[in-house]
């Protein structure tokens, strides 16, 4: 961890207990809607469908069997092609090195789904919307718009949520979620094809898989905020950045929903949690491929940390994130095998893995992506199920 980044997390420590002190001063919010509510309600000006909770069966509005119909069909090569892209900070720039190496070589197919969680879900859209918008993603880790993320509120943490203030963030994702976007990931989802990204409902304590193509396809200012709220929101770690506030709406009644980093509770996905339980067989999904890509490591080499309070946090947090991804890994690639669909999967070579997570200065962004792009060059840059499983354990 570099020495700014150690003195500025040492400052927040330093702080914390005044901020506990001051809870009182929390920034005020309207009620989340009640339990029995909750499925109903729905972002003003929005269907219910435009998301789902983490343990329902259906998603993107439909049960899973009428959403394979739909996705068949948009499969323009006869493959049905699922990618999910897990979170990982500034390492998610592994992953944009991936996909913009994999398009370089006319590796990538069209996938007919996409999935995101936090920094997956700001890759998501480029991927969904195929190597075309490959400058854009590269721009949007390489650009610059990144340097000045982790923005300190210095002693504004005591009257507003999150270390750092949030606006840096949404003026990335702002750069992101051009009207361009907007109108293509439209027309994407009309063909059939599903974009979705995960946050984490805080006051359900559950994950929320938003439909970006259901919003998309409503078109308007409207649409483009939700769209760009729910991206913020997945990306934001808690603590570090604000939640986002979304307002709901069930029987006339106003909501005010938090929302924070979709890896709160899920390192990735490419169906509901509720699916992993499902042991029926769906009819369409035999032969389709799953396309997982980590931005971190599955496992990491040993190394001596620190009798100190920061490379403590620092190591606890990465160990939890690898073990949640191992798990999702093994229950994921398991659940392929039942449907008899083809499992792959690629992550960041132990080696070569950076733990600064968040370390957004351009030269590290830079490293990390071309970590990506050597990784996709590969002769075989995806392992199978059996391969990844040995791979996160060894």
């Amino acid at each position: 961890m570099h020495a700014a980044m150690i003195i500025k997390m040492a400052r927040t420590l330093l702080i914390a207990p005044v901020a506990l002190a001051a809870a009182c001063a929390s920034v005020p919010r309207g009620e989340a809607a009640p339990t029995a509510a909750f499925a109903l309600a729905a972002p003003v000006g929005f269907s219910p469908n435009v998301r789902s909770l983490g343990f329902e069966r259906r998603i993107a509005g439909e049960a899973p069997e009428r959403n394979v119909v739909r996705l068949r069909a948009a499969a323009d090569d006869g493959s049905l092609d699922i990618l999910a892209l897990s979170g990982g900070g500034a390492n998610g720039a592994f992953a944009a090195g991936f996909l913009v190496e994999l398009g370089a070589r006319g590796a990538r197919p069209q996938y007919e789904v996409v999935t995101g969680v936090s920094a997956g879900a700001l890759i998501a859209p480029f991927a969904f919307l195929g190597s075309d918008w490959d400058p854009e993603l590269r721009d949007a880790f390489l650009g610059g718009a990144s340097e000045g993320l982790l923005r300190s509120r210095g002693l504004g943490v005591l009257f507003w949520p999150g270390v750092n203030s949030g606006e840096p963030l949404r003026e990335l994702v702002d750069t992101i979620v051009t009207d361009a976007m907007i109108e293509a990931v439209a027309r994407e989802s009309a063909r059939g094809r599903i974009l979705l990204v995960a946050t984490t409902d805080l006051d359900r304590q559950e994950p929320v898989l938003w439909d970006l193509g259901a919003i998309a396809a409503q078109g308007g200012e409207a649409a483009k905020a939700l769209f760009r709220d729910v991206l913020v929101a997945s990306a934001s770690v808690p603590g570090l950045f604000p939640p986002v506030i979304i307002e709901a709406s069930a029987a006339g009644a106003r909501y005010d929903e938090m929302h924070v980093d979709g890896g709160a509770t899920t390192p990735f996905f490419f169906a509901p949690a509720i699916a992993y339980f499902d042991s029926d067989a769906i009819e369409g999904l035999a032969g389709a491929n799953v396309f997982v890509l980590i931005s971190g490591p599955l496992r990491a080499p040993a190394r001596t940390t620190p009798q100190a309070t920061i490379p403590i946090l620092s190591r606890s947090f990465s160990t939890l994130m690898m073990h949640m991804t191992r798990t999702a890994i093994a229950a994921t690639s398991a659940y392929a095998g039942r449907q008899g669909m083809r499992f792959h999967l690629a992550a960041m070579p132990p080696e070569a893995a950076e733990e600064d997570w968040l370390d957004f200065r351009h030269e590290h962004l830079a490293s990390v992506f071309a970590i990506g792009v050597r990784r996709a060059a590969e002769q075989r840059p995806w392992l199978d199920a059996e391969e990844a499983l040995v791979a996160a354990t060894q």
